[in-house]
């Protein structure tokens, strides 16, 4: 097969005007209008609106190419498109290769007698995606989410680009991935799975070959119609190679039906923190008559992977299991990074998934309501080994599965089943978001014959597609759910669960403690980006939370009052707007470091902590970790420390987990620490837990210290230890695990809300040194945040407790001028 890039020479125009503008292709229509200054920045203040409303036009996309001769003397040419957003005409040279209408889907024509050797002309026609949905809900009022556009659901895009409650309505449009042009004579690869056996000897890789032939038009298997391939001259090669040491190379050549391939000292891969990303080059080669027709070339990883489900007295785990090992699931929610995928590039992808690395991430839950992810982002998964769920495009919506809808989608799957099956970070396929939940109560009106399609569709399609495109990765039928057919789809003590009775059901953040789900695949806490991010949307007069223009920028409805109600149970009240945001990212880490610590205490029963969510599509509240601009937010520090592989944490007693009411009849306070080691190493740690309960001036009180041997994947608990006689507003506790002198892990609890905590001031000062930053408290310190002027600092370490004396931090990236320092005490 011969091939080649379409992307240069186009421009595109909204089709009721005269005015042609140069176009990126892959692109979008809002980035070329933006581009060319057509319009304004749809993030800026309520820009959306006017970007909403250009969107019930259609628009035009014209190439100009020149055919390609090794290509053109091929026995058949087609043009082959990666990806169309999402309902569009295609012309080729004025002759009409069809329509298509899913954004999710690769779509292919064949053009052998209408291309020309000079001045091909492509046309694309993008039609309306918002008349699209409003004149399908005029047919029948299907329901979804009250946050998107009514009738989202009727169209094959991702549901998010319609609004969500954390993105805008921004349905933007265009050639958003690759146009290939290809050639092919007499056969090509349609497509190629590699299986794995693991024995102990090595790791067997079977083949599983299928072959185009295009005199015919016939699809073939290689090992059933073996016979008929080989008189007609055709063999298959296949070279795997061992990409730490290149030398380890094996090539087989079959004339015959393929044979296992025996990889002896097989390289294993691991997810991050359980050993190495080891990678193999896998080349297989279509020779007629031994002269190269067609490749067909991944990079695999030998590794088993699936979910271990087990009956035990709680009723049955639910976790990650790699080359035998379970292990404790620790990430976040993966959404789309920009509303205008012309912005997404590999190298944003790249800086996005390292920094999961760098807070200790070994999993991302790819979330059913955006798109697939690049071909790139799997390649980045699979070398900092970051093990991904990943949802079918599917979420908080009822569908109708006519035969058309069934079939559309049905190409969906399979193209992108085939795309990403090879990659060793695929963990597990999820058939949606919160479908099964929701249909099984009804919240948006379903009737029988919906429920049914649901049972259909997730529990007997999908499944009867994997079988047999990709039979050897897990299958999980919705999240959350117990195992699926609406049997108790959110129970705690199976399957994964989505818990929001923190945040949407206003619990105060000790209810985590009340619960021991066996997986927690969303749960979350909003909090405002920084000042600098606020300042890239707003004017001077739209800065304060409940102005216009920060609630157009606040999806989550009465998101911004809920901020403010979990603010009072936890701090004083913030004197200006930059404080306040300040406030709310450690509203955020404080609430979700209560959740995962609590979670990982209770290793076992608990296997997997997955933190809604990681990054936001554009400049606005939410619940990411890192914001649009790539800052982290306190939460994402937290994460770093919370999800480290060696982390201790203390479950502390007093006046948050009693009653918090300051006016309740007088009672004594229970006052105690219990401390716990969370090890998910595959290793045994001898380590030291020491702990200081201290004055607010730093003073040590008394201390207590012990050493252990802490079991690998496993945690330890320690005895607890009365502080019946600490003073309840002076005294603080600070905690840290050891291990050869160094500090592993650290950190500090209060007995009482922190608003009601008599800080004195710790006279912060910050100072540079190289490539450390020293920040000296005079007392006890909680929270510090180091900002420079430009607040695009990536530090070691951020938002941390500290005692009296010297704390360093490297920094990572950014310039450490104009230095400033601030801790909770500085909230009122």
């Amino acid at each position: 097969m011969k091939k080649r890039v379409i992307d240069k020479a186009f421009v595109m125009r909204i089709a009721s005007e005269e005015t042609w503008y140069p176009a990126t292709v892959p692109g979008s229509v809002y980035g070329d209008l933006l581009d060319n200054g057509v319009i304004e920045d749809p993030y800026w203040r309520d820009n959306e609106l006017k970007a909403l409303e250009l969107m019930k036009e259609d628009f035009e996309y014209v190439g100009v190419f020149d055919g390609d001769d090794e290509i053109l003397k091929q026995e058949k040419v087609y043009l082959h498109f990666m990806g169309l957003d999402t309902l569009a005409d295609i012309y080729l040279n004025n002759t009409p290769l069809g329509s298509v209408n899913n954004m999710h889907r690769q779509w292919e024509f064949e053009v052998t007698d209408i291309i020309k050797q000079t001045e091909n002309e492509l046309r694309v026609v993008f039609h309306s995606p918002t008349r699209f949905i409003e004149k399908e809900y005029e047919k029948e009022k299907i329901g979804g989410s009250e946050d998107a556009m009514r009738g989202f659901s009727k169209l094959r895009k991702a549901h998010c680009m319609f609004g969500w409650d954390w993105g805008p309505r921004l349905p933007d449009a265009g050639i958003w991935r690759d146009i290939f042009l290809t050639g092919v004579t007499g056969a090509s690869f349609n497509s190629i799975s590699v299986s794995q056996r693991h024995e102990p000897e090595g790791v067997y890789l079977n083949f599983k070959v299928f072959v185009d032939r295009t005199g015919d038009n016939r699809l073939l298997d290689w090992e059933k119609d073996n016979e008929e391939l080989l008189r007609e001259g055709y063999t298959l090669s296949i070279t795997v190679t061992d990409l730490a040491d290149e030398s380890q190379k094996k090539v087989h050549t079959f004339g015959g039906k393929s044979e296992e391939i025996l990889i002896e000292n097989p390289r294993l891969w691991w997810p991050n923190g359980y050993g190495e990303q080891n990678l193999y080059s896998v080349l297989v080669r279509l020779l007629k008559n031994e002269e190269e027709v067609d490749t067909w070339e991944k990079r695999i990883g030998l590794r088993t992977l699936t979910m271990k489900r087990t009956k035990d007295e709680s009723g049955e785990s639910f976790a990650h299991e790699v080359n035998g090992v379970s292990f404790f699931a620790m990430g976040a929610d993966y959404i789309p990074e920009d509303c205008m995928l012309g912005r997404c590039s590999e190298m944003r992808t790249r800086q996005l998934l390292t920094q999961c690395k760098e807070a200790n991430f070994n999993v991302i839950r790819v979330w059913g309501g955006g798109h697939y992810p690049f071909d790139a982002f799997w390649d980045i998964c699979d070398e900092l080994g970051l093990v991904v769920w990943q949802d079918f495009m599917f979420a908080c919506a009822l569908y109708d599965l006519t035969e058309e809808f069934e079939e559309n989608v049905r190409r969906e799957l399979i193209d992108n089943i085939r795309r990403i099956r090879s990659h060793p970070s695929l963990g597990l396929w999820c058939g949606n978001n919160e479908m099964e939940m929701f249909t099984d109560t009804e919240i948006w009106g379903c009737t029988p014959r919906q429920k049914a399609d649901y049972i259909k569709l997730y529990e007997y399609i999908i499944p009867k597609i994997l079988k047999e495109e990709d039979p050897h990765t897990f299958y999980w039928p919705a999240s959350p759910s117990s195992g699926g057919s609406f049997d108790n789809p959110n129970d705690e003590n199976r399957g994964d669960v989505h818990y929001w009775d923190v945040w949407h059901g206003n619990k105060p953040i000790t209810e985590y403690r009340k619960f021991y789900f066996r997986y927690v695949s969303e749960f979350g806490f909003q909090s405002f980006p920084s000042i600098k991010t606020v300042e890239t949307f707003t004017e001077k007069e739209d800065r304060n939370i409940f102005s216009y223009v920060m609630e157009k920028h606040q999806r989550n409805s009465s998101a911004n009052g809920k901020i403010m109600n979990y603010m009072e149970q936890t701090f004083l009240y913030p004197s200006d707007f930059d404080t306040l945001l300040y406030a709310s990212q450690l509203l955020q880490a404080e609430a979700i470091r209560y959740g995962v610590e609590h979670f990982r205490r209770n290793r076992g029963r608990c296997m997997g902590a997955i933190v809604w969510q990681l990054n936001d599509c554009w400049p606005v509240a939410s619940w990411s970790s890192i914001d649009y601009y790539g800052r982290w937010k306190a939460l994402h520090y937290y994460e770093k420390r919370f999800f480290a592989p060696l982390m201790i944490s203390c479950e502390e007693e007093g006046i948050l987990t009693q009653d918090t009411n300051p006016n309740a009849q007088p009672y004594e306070v229970i006052k105690s620490i219990r401390l716990c080691v969370a090890n998910e190493t595959r290793t045994d740690e001898k380590v030291t837990a020491v702990w200081e309960l201290r004055k607010n001036t730093g003073e040590i009180v008394k201390s207590g210290l012990e050493e252990c041997v802490v079991p690998k994947l496993f945690s330890l608990w320690f005895e607890t230890v009365s502080m019946q006689d600490a003073s309840l507003y002076e005294d603080y506790v600070s905690y840290k695990l050891e291990q050869r002198g160094e500090t592993l892990s650290q950190g500090t609890v209060l007995f009482c809300p922190p608003k009601h905590y008599r800080f004195i001031d710790p006279q912060l000062t910050v100072r540079s040194d190289g490539e450390f930053l020293i920040v000296e408290a005079k007392a006890y310190a909680r929270s510090v945040e180091i900002r420079n002027k430009e607040d695009n600092l990536l530090l070691s370490d951020n938002f941390f407790d500290m005692n009296p004396g010297e704390r360093r931090v490297r920094v990572l990236k950014g310039l450490p001028e104009e230095l400033t320092v601030r801790s909770v005490y500085d909230i009122r």
